[in-house]
């Protein structure tokens, strides 16, 4: 039942680190190969043995344990970064728009330009792979945006602009060096060493620091490609994956109600597809009503109530269990010691077991950060050595757009092409028309800054020339009019 997802919450420093890596450590000895982010640097102790603690033997002791040895897991690191791990790539075209509006924080109308970028890419042939190709893309809809008008719609010159100042943004976080080849091939992810599946620890301490939404991004994006890519496989007897979403309120903060969509299907749907989704966060309330549904599985830790608001969840968290006549869980709630829990999984007929109050198994791996040396070996004895190291930037949408805009430049400032010697009789033509064309041009009107006409010199002189002449020839007609008439008046009388 491991693949009906589960819930593991709690305050900060309650133990739900070390409860995310029994589990892990658990699902590995039984062949499940596990995905997990490290949003503290904590978690790669897995990947060495451990059982050196005192407070871990003591627990041990505690729970009456008697074969409890320290036993290290078979691990991988990744890194988007590529400092401490293999690096995670993804090309822009395989995020696509929905998810990349949310990493950009597009508005409808800049996320309709994104869209209408990516479709005409895609009727183009165009490769959109990494940052620079998008740049390119957007740069190229929005200065044929006459062109592509009737077909599309309208490219606002702002929208374009706002999307590759985002972009500009995106990139100073780091994330141009997610965006690329080679890509993460998903297979990778699951695997499995000497019968025990491969814990795949995604270093992401550095990244939650400098950007916590391409963090939450990257991992949405990782479950929509397992679950557009995997087969289906109805109810198999184990996962073929366990994915730990760490920090789930980040999914969650801000989300647009096309993503929360996307999102909803994919917890209800992945399932069948053999893929457990286990979401970490402090608390419950921080999951949508529609996803917590879904999730059969509950690691509870304790909670504290120090505000209406953390009374509420603890009310909240107490009615989601089913309950036990035993325990008071709304009470147990807010006494639970570090490393306690109020537990309930589902059984093997899938449904929820009564709600326990039960102490956390110690984790046989080491508890705690690894050095770098330790890691650094790891890494370079890893199975996926040298495979994702070297980036590879093939010819895309940038390259193609740059081509093209070369070619222009070059036809626009290639020499006139030079007639033969005129003749006598084509001369005086040219001459003619030469000075025509400069009377001509004499009286062209000029246009102002603001759009308006006005006349040229030369028509300004004409006009007053006329002016002035019809006013002289108005003055003689009047005199000679008035004249008629005051002479002729002067004589008859």
């Amino acid at each position: 039942m491991a693949n009906r997802h589960g819930l593991i919450a709690g305050a900060t420093g309650t133990g739900k680190t070390v409860t995310l890596q029994t589990l892990a450590e658990n699902f590995s000895a039984r062949g499940v190969p596990v995905f997990m982010a490290d949003v503290k640097g904590d978690l790669a102790g897995l990947s060495q043995p451990g059982a050196n603690n005192p407070k871990i033997v003591e627990r041990a002791k505690e729970l009456k344990i008697d074969d409890f040895k320290g036993e290290a897991c078979p691990v991988v690191f990744w890194d988007v970064f590529g400092e401490q791990g293999h690096p995670v790539r993804a090309t822009v075209s395989e995020m696509g728009p929905l998810l990349l509006a949310r990493l950009l924080e597009l508005n409808d109308t800049q996320e309709g330009v994104l869209n209408m970028v990516f479709k005409i890419a895609d009727e183009n042939g165009f490769l959109v792979l990494d940052l620079k190709d998008l740049r390119a893309m957007l740069q190229y809809v929005a200065d044929n945006a006459d062109q592509f008008k009737t077909q599309y719609g309208n490219v606002s010159a702002a929208s374009a602009g706002a999307i590759q100042r985002s972009l500009l943004a995106l990139e100073s976080q780091g994330a141009d060096k997610f965006f690329g080849e080679p890509a993460l091939n998903l297979d990778d992810l699951i695997q499995t060493q000497g019968g025990k599946g491969v814990i795949n620890i995604l270093a992401a301490d550095k990244l939650m620091q400098k950007s916590p939404k391409v963090y939450a991004t990257f991992l949405l994006w990782m479950l929509s490609e397992l679950f557009e890519n995997l087969p289906e496989i109805g109810d198999p007897e184990k996962p073929k994956l366990v994915f730990f979403f760490d920090e789930a309120h980040l999914l969650f903060t801000d989300i647009t109600p096309a993503v929360q969509q996307k999102i909803e299907q994919m917890v209800r749907l992945i399932r069948s597809k053999g893929v457990g989704v286990y979401f970490v966060s402090q608390n419950p309330l921080d999951i949508p009503d529609v996803v917590l549904g879904q999730l059969g599985n509950r690691v509870q830790h304790a909670l504290r109530a120090f505000t209406p608001r953390d009374q509420k969840a603890v009310k909240a968290a107490a009615e989601t269990f089913r309950q036990n006549p035993k325990l008071k869980v709304e009470t147990a709630l807010t006494e639970l010691a570090v490393g306690e829990a109020l537990v309930s999984m589902l059984d093997e007929n899938g449904s929820p077991q009564i709600v326990e109050r039960a102490k956390i198994v110690p984790p046989g791996s080491q508890v705690g950060a690894i050095t770098a040396d330790q890691r650094k070996k790891i890494i370079s004895s890893s199975i996926m050595a040298g495979h994702y190291e070297k980036a590879i930037d093939r010819e895309s949408a940038y390259e193609i757009l740059q081509a093209r805009a070369g070619e222009k430049t070059e036809t626009a400032g290639a020499p006139p092409v030079t007639a033969s010697t005129p003749s006598p009789e084509g001369e005086k033509r040219s001459l003619l028309a030469e000075a025509l064309g400069t009377a001509t041009a004499a009286f062209q009107p000029t246009i102002g800054p603001r759009g308006g006409r006005y006349d040229s010199l030369a028509t300004s002189m004409v006009k007053s020339a006329m002016r002035a002449a019809s006013n002289s020839i108005g003055r003689q007609i009047a005199r000679g009019i008035l004249g008629g008439i005051l002479g002729g008046s002067g004589r008859r009388r």
